[in-house]
């Protein structure tokens, strides 16, 4: 086995697990009410994980090279980011908060603006505003989801 695959064989058992424990907790929640679009999504989670582990483990699936060195450097910001925000960050900020400052520091890391320009801030502090406010739109609003409440919201 490549190097490449046994790292998609590894990397799609991991979310299999993942899409397992979501599915798991939003089914044994209550008020079942509460946990429908939760568990709609852990079904078709699941359903996608199991698929991309049976073409993984087969060899269908084709891969690249896999994530060498500086790849996964490049990304490393933006996990510890989203560690934080997942474990940390939303259970005592809130979701929103959590996420708006999330995604802005995301943006920013990743943003090949310079960090100087006053323009490049104001871009980034919009399209931060807008795309919280589509996320609210959609979870607090269309689907109706209980989303962590911290300290402020």
């Amino acid at each position: 086995m490549t190097a490449s695959r046994l790292q998609h064989v590894v990397s799609s058992g991991v979310v299999l697990m993942v899409a397992a424990l979501v599915a798991w907790i939003s089914f044994t929640q209550e008020p079942a009410d509460a946990f429908l679009f939760p568990r709609l999504i852990a079904i078709f989670f699941i359903s996608l994980a199991g698929w991309n582990f049976v073409r993984a483990v087969t060899g269908l699936a084709k891969v690249g090279e896999g994530l060498d060195g500086p790849g996964f450097v490049n990304i490393l910001p933006g996990l510890l980011v989203m560690i934080i925000h997942v474990f940390f960050a939303a259970k005592t900020l809130g979701f929103y908060l959590a996420s708006t400052i999330a995604f802005l520091i995301i943006f920013t890391i990743y943003d090949p603006a310079p960090l100087s320009t006053r323009n490049a801030w104001i871009r980034r502090i919009i399209i931060t505003a807008l795309f919280m406010a589509v996320m609210h739109a959609l979870f607090a609003l269309v689907l109706k989801v209980q989303t962590p409440r911290g300290i402020w919201f």
